[in-house]
């Protein structure tokens, strides 16, 4: 018998407004409020500090960016530390050498910064200016092994390729957060179809297919000429959706999850059992 392994996870969704100062406060209280009632892994929406400004093709990058450390590790960190929660804070980063990133600071539950993940997968669409703004991610993927368990991060658009969640599977991944932030656009047709549902369903996919659990961290609210769904969600190792936000509020989504589970689905259904990783070679994965 698997002995049951479990552990908090916590999804914070909220408006942006253009008061970076007044979006750090407003979300470390959710975070706070989080960790309070439970949550041991927390994790917040892509850009959480700033209006998501690549739907402007220029803008000064500058303004929007910030370091590691800098501003926002300090404070959550100090979160972090004082509850003993781990803590996921997506940001565009400003390194070294004047680069410009779409980041996820990890923060470990005494405190300590974890290696930062750069989103892989950069998107170029009308709304979606973000090659204009971020490089390449080069840092590969990540994974983080912390007190509560071992996780990945994957960041908005990395969401839509099956290749980048089996390669954190792969790895030692027994969940993985997408910190997103996407939405439809303003007297736009939805030609292809439900936006939302493709969203939601590509990720429940990649939890099935790859027998572990996923968080997904959207943001609500108007943003020019972008409406962010929202509706946040915490599903399991089968894809079953056990938590979903709201369309439109300001919210905290928790729940107590058993990664235990993940092996039973895994040999139940061998997935990975029944690779045939020797027909693989022209996709680059073994």
């Amino acid at each position: 018998m698997l002995k049951n392994k479990f552990v908090t996870v916590g999804a914070v969704q909220n408006a942006v407004s253009t008061n970076q100062e007044n979006n750090l406060k407003k979300t470390a209280k959710l975070v706070e409020q989080a960790a309070k009632k439970g949550s041991q892994i927390i994790c917040l929406q892509e850009l959480y500090k700033t209006r998501y400004f690549p739907q402007y093709p220029k803008l000064e990058k500058k303004q929007f960016s910030e370091t590691i450390p800098g501003e926002s590790t300090k404070v959550f960190a100090e979160i972090a530390k004082k509850y003993k929660v781990v803590i996921i804070v997506p940001i565009f980063e400003r390194d070294a050498e004047g680069k410009y990133h779409n980041s996820a600071v990890v923060i470990d539950a005494n405190g300590k910064l974890l290696s930062t993940y750069r989103k892989i997968h950069i998107p170029q669409d009308p709304l979606f200016y973000e090659k204009n703004y971020f490089e390449e991610g080069d840092t590969g993927y990540k994974i983080y092994k912390t007190k509560y368990g071992t996780f990945a991060v994957l960041i908005c658009y990395d969401q839509w390729f099956p290749e980048a969640a089996r390669a954190v599977k792969l790895a030692g991944a027994d969940i993985v957060f997408y910190p997103t932030a996407i939405g439809t656009i303003s007297g736009e047709k939805q030609s292809e179809g439900d936006w939302h549902d493709a969203w939601e369903t590509i990720m429940r996919a990649h939890s099935i297919a790859n027998s572990l659990y996923v968080v997904a961290v959207n943001r609500v609210g108007i943003e020019e000429k972008l409406n962010f769904w929202g509706q946040s969600f915490i599903c399991d190792a089968f894809g079953k959706v056990i938590k979903r936000a709201s369309k439109n509020k300001d919210e905290i989504i928790m729940s107590k999850i058993d990664l235990a589970k993940n092996k039973i689905i895994t040999d139940e259904w061998g997935f990975m059992r029944n690779r045939r990783t020797d027909t693989y070679g022209s996709l680059g994965v073994k």
